[in-house]
């Protein structure tokens, strides 16, 4: 199967302790218009999952730890064959947390950190000790022999401290750190001005190629930047450098740009299947239809995986079948999943 869904974010709740300035789902401590779904429906899901695919499963939210059942959903996940993980902003982690994470068999955990303090952390997630909860989680999980990631956020307020949550993130013992560039959606639309500009961005990822050409510990990937698929191979041609990325082994691997509905989708806490976590539209929905019927029929993943539909520079790109460009950035912005990437300013061989 060319297009086999290998990750999938599954929203177990919308309720959250913090009030992040970029939440893709708006999360508040009371979910009342968005309830999270029963242990039943939760095991009906993964079941059908499972008799379809194994792929990662990454138990997400909001804050999945204010569940009191995350563990049995995790648990019968494990049951079924599929490799479960968990992300979690850290700030509910204890020593019990820890038993209950190796007991589940949750292969990974992943943890948010846009700031290298906590004047820089705490201001990105709206609550004061979000940073000193971020940092004794990690240091829980190193004692407990549990494996984690870092994933980082950044606009114009936090991208100064690129570097420095870097170096952190390998101090701290991390597996793998994520630099996520952020899509506006959700609450994330209140921070249109301070998205990273196209010129930061592209200077952004070519300084990611260099420190990821030398990083030897640390598995490290730029995430919902596409088109930095498209700088490691122009910069690798450009100085006659060989440059193979690694994989982890609990993630998409591959080395392709935006997998939106092509390796990689969203379960929202309705049942709405979406092709990314940043993608609010639904591609059918797993209370009315199975996921295979989702994953293989559904118009807006068919739409997705042809790439001949792609509009704009994207459609004319020779880079389009290892980049795409962001389709969440594009429908945010636009209006239109098949338009540019907005934040991506080069210009295709076709178009000069």
């Amino acid at each position: 199967m060319e297009f086999e869904p290998k990750w999938i974010a599954w929203e177990t709740t919308r309720r959250c302790n913090l009030k992040c300035v970029h939440c893709r789902s708006s999360s508040t401590m009371e979910a009342k218009e968005h309830p999270d779904f029963s242990l039943e429906e939760a095991k009906r899901v993964i079941d059908d999952i499972a008799s379809y695919a194994e792929p990662v499963v990454v138990l997400s939210g909001g804050e999945p730890l204010l569940r009191h059942d995350i563990f049995d959903i995790a648990g019968y996940g494990t049951e079924k064959g599929l490799r479960m993980c968990l992300a979690t902003n850290g700030s509910l982690v204890t020593e019990e947390i820890c038993s209950k994470i190796k007991d589940a068999g949750m292969k990974m955990v992943s943890l948010s950190m846009d700031g290298a303090s906590a004047e820089v952390h705490d201001n990105f997630r709206n609550q004061p000790g979000a940073f000193d909860g971020m940092v004794r989680a990690a240091k829980l999980f190193k004692k407990n022999g549990i494996q984690f990631l870092f994933n980082s956020s950044f606009t114009k307020r936090n991208q100064d401290e690129i570097p420095k949550v870097y170096k952190l993130a390998k101090e701290l013992g991390a597996t793998a750190w994520y630099m996520f560039m952020i899509v506006p959606t959700g609450r994330g639309e209140d921070i249109m001005e301070e998205l990273i500009s196209a010129e930061d961005y592209e200077k952004l990822l070519e300084w990611h190629y260099e420190m990821e050409k030398n990083e030897d510990e640390l598995l490290v990937r730029p995430t919902c930047a596409p088109h930095y698929y498209r700088i490691v191979r122009q910069l690798a041609k450009e100085r006659g450098e060989k440059f193979e990325r690694r994989n982890l082994k609990f993630s998409t691997g591959g080395s392709k740009g935006c997998l939106a509905g092509q390796v990689i989708c969203l379960i929202d806490v309705d049942g709405e299947v979406l092709p990314c976590s940043y993608f609010p539209k639904s591609a059918g929905n797993v209370r009315e239809k199975s996921f295979k019927e989702i994953w293989e029929g559904s118009e807006l993943f068919q739409q997705l995986r042809d790439f001949k539909l792609y509009k704009g520079s994207c459609g004319a790109c020779e880079y389009v079948n290892v980049c795409g460009g962001c389709r969440a950035r594009a429908y945010s912005m636009t209006g239109d999943f098949l338009a540019e990437e907005p934040f991506c300013n080069y210009v295709p061989r076709k178009m000069k």
